[in-house]
């Protein structure tokens, strides 16, 4: 019979875990970077350079730097202050699947200082191909590219790994979104014009939208959820019913392949001939205000609003808001409690969720967020039930 759940504590720490892999995109820190950089990101897709560098104007627009890194570090020094107000004394070591500080990079550092088992928290809050299963993939490979660099025997990996569940329904998560778009609505005259509310989110191709259904939920619907969460707690706290819609931005490749629609920009040039004159842009597919945020929403869908004469407001990401970096705590002490359970037959924790989704799996199925429907690309992945875990 299974144990009742219980509620979350901190009486046993965050065992058997000894360290934290705060796991991340990554992003280039100067003009000399860009390109290696998204050849990094692209690796295997055959992309040209030439298309590349139409992408590299984004971040040359900024001086060539991505501002994620040094919201990592900010996400990091968060978390760790979080951990020692709770009497959490273990390290936080930051990795990016695609630039410095590479996973391997953290992985070497850990193992260095004795860490046996680590638990990850990827800063992305939902589960897709992009969202999941390539960390998962690139954790794999890094734990076996320690092991031949300290010239431990092949197959072993020196620092065993789990992650905390998706996210995107975490009362933290959605907590601070609502207080972003609250926020972003207190500079509107309540008597005039009352915004539109347009949660925005990374496009994905729909080969791999139809390949991302986790516990019934796909990538989009995983979003949708989100979205109905923060409206409703939002017009509940604005005393005003808000009306919203879900678009995407960051598309990529041919244009032969579809991918979610609508495009942010298309959207507001609909909301405009609509007779919509204001709305309140709200990224929730993000952690941070990185690259997606600083270029596709601050410059080009602003640069598209006011030439459609609309008053646009961009809501701010979760960043470093006190509930968000609660929660992601509150996840790293759900998933030692799970492990407890798995290891020492402890009861299970509750697992808190916001929205009609239920909690996502941390230990994901066999097969589970391909890159597309029934193919699998041939890389183990890490924190699976598949064989190679």
């Amino acid at each position: 019979m299974t144990p009742p759940a219980t509620a979350l504590t901190t009486t046993a720490g965050l065992a058997p875990y000894d360290a934290v892999l705060l796991f991340s995109f990554g992003g280039p820190n100067g003009p000399d970077d860009v390109l290696p950089f998204l050849r990094n990101v692209t690796a295997g897709k055959g992309i040209p350079d030439e298309r590349l560098a139409e992408v590299a104007e984004h971040y040359h627009h900024f001086g060539g730097r991505s501002p994620i890194n040094e919201q990592n570090l900010a996400l990091q020094a968060a978390l760790r202050s979080e951990l020692d107000r709770r009497g959490l004394d273990v390290p936080v070591v930051w990795g990016n699947r695609n630039w410095e500080p590479y996973t391997r990079d953290a992985l070497a550092e850990l193992h260095a200082a004795g860490a046996q088992r680590a638990v990850a928290l990827v800063t992305s809050a939902y589960s897709s191909y992009s969202g999941c299963r390539q960390y998962r993939e690139n954790l794999w490979s890094s734990l076996d590219a320690l092991s031949v660099q300290v010239g431990a025997p092949e197959g072993t990996h020196l620092v065993d790994v789990d992650k905390c569940r998706s996210y995107f329904n975490h009362p933290g998560f959605v907590q601070a979104n609502t207080d972003a778009v609250v926020e972003a609505y207190a500079g509107f005259d309540a008597d005039a014009a009352w915004p539109r509310l347009v949660f925005v989110t990374h496009s994905i191709p729909d080969t791999m939208e139809e390949a991302s259904v986790v516990a019934g939920a796909s990538y989009r619907e995983q979003h949708l959820d989100v979205a109905r969460s923060v409206a409703a707690a939002a017009s509940e706290r604005l005393g005003r019913e808000v009306e919203w819609d879900l678009a995407y931005c960051s598309r990529s490749g041919p244009p032969s392949q579809p991918w979610l629609e609508p495009d942010v920009n298309d959207h507001l040039e609909a909301l405009s001939a609509a007779g919509t004159t204001s709305v309140v842009l709200a990224p929730i597919g993000f952690v941070s205000d990185h690259m997606e945020v600083a270029f596709d929403l601050d410059t080009e869908a602003l640069e598209t609003a006011a030439g459609l004469g609309m008053t646009a407001v961009r809501a701010d990401s979760v960043g470093v808001r006190e509930p968000f970096v609660r929660g992601l705590v509150d996840l790293l002490l759900e998933r030692a409690a799970i492990a407890r359970a798995d290891d020492a037959g402890e009861p299970r924790p509750a697992q808190e969720t916001v929205g009609a989704l239920p909690p996502f799996r941390s230990i994901c199925a066999p097969g589970c967020c391909r890159q597309r429907a029934g193919v699998d690309s041939g890389l183990p992945a890490a924190c699976s039930e598949d064989p190679w875990s």
